[in-house]
């Protein structure tokens, strides 16, 4: 069965990660997946939380958010309604965690890393996007304070690893490859995995959308996702080679 654009059941959507999107981040970069488009900052602050001080560790955390007219109708700021919806809480933590499996924070030393993940347009995938995005955006800012001397290790030791994501799913009995949002709507099972540059999994997350799913369709999807993640890796070495 034909996707809506065209593609391939194994073929990403066309991806590009613009580095230095932002002037004032220590990294920023803008992460596009076909239509979905978000804008990713690393900003670096000295020190760590309070719970952490004295630890020689530091710390990375992520916050996400969708503009109120990222999608086709708008919706309110969260900072309007006074509270963080249980949707942009996951994603903040997915990100966060996500993140964090790539980074020696001990070779990072008492310092902090705040992501930021805000999605200007929205078209499927914006959490394996900004997973995407924000690793470019993380290592910038890591070799910002290489340049500054302000690490506890080498830079090559704090960045250990890569890590991308993408979403995979199955509609209508086809196993695809990262989702747009009238395939995402339509999925009997949608899934995000998070990867690192070797293949080894951060986290799977799998749902049975509109029915169960057996042993070997869960297989093809996690084949189908390192595949998919395997070429993302490749465009984040490239876009970090450029």
């Amino acid at each position: 069965m034909a996707r809506p654009d065209g593609r391939r059941p194994d073929q990403l959507r066309p991806v590009t990660l613009s580095r230095s999107w932002s002037m004032h981040p220590e990294g920023s970069v803008l992460v596009e997946f076909g239509d979905t488009r978000v804008l990713c900052t690393a900003s670096v602050t000295e020190g760590v939380p309070r719970w952490r001080k004295g630890s020689g560790l530091g710390w990375v955390t992520a916050e996400y958010s969708m503009l109120p007219r990222a999608t086709t109708t708008r919706s309110d700021r969260e900072s309007v309604k006074g509270r963080l919806g249980g949707r942009t809480h996951e994603i903040s933590r997915l990100i966060g965690r996500s993140l964090r499996a790539c980074i020696d924070l001990k070779a990072l030393g008492e310092n902090s890393i705040v992501l930021d993940c805000d999605v200007l347009q929205a078209d499927g995938g914006t959490r394996t996007a900004a997973i995407t995005g924000a690793y470019v955006a993380l290592h910038d800012a890591v070799t910002w304070l290489a340049g500054r001397k302000a690490l506890a290790g080498k830079p090559e030791k704090v960045m250990h690893r890569s890590v991308a994501a993408v979403s995979v799913g199955i509609i209508e009995g086809e196993p695809r490859l990262d989702l747009n949002y009238a395939e995402d709507v339509t999925a009997e099972v949608d899934m995000n995995i998070v990867c690192t540059g070797t293949g080894d999994f951060v986290e799977v997350q799998g749902t049975g959308e509109a029915g169960v799913f057996a042993r070997d369709q869960l297989d093809t999807l996690l084949d189908l996702g390192v595949i998919g993640c395997a070429e993302l890796s490749e465009a984040q070495r490239k876009a970090l080679a450029s």
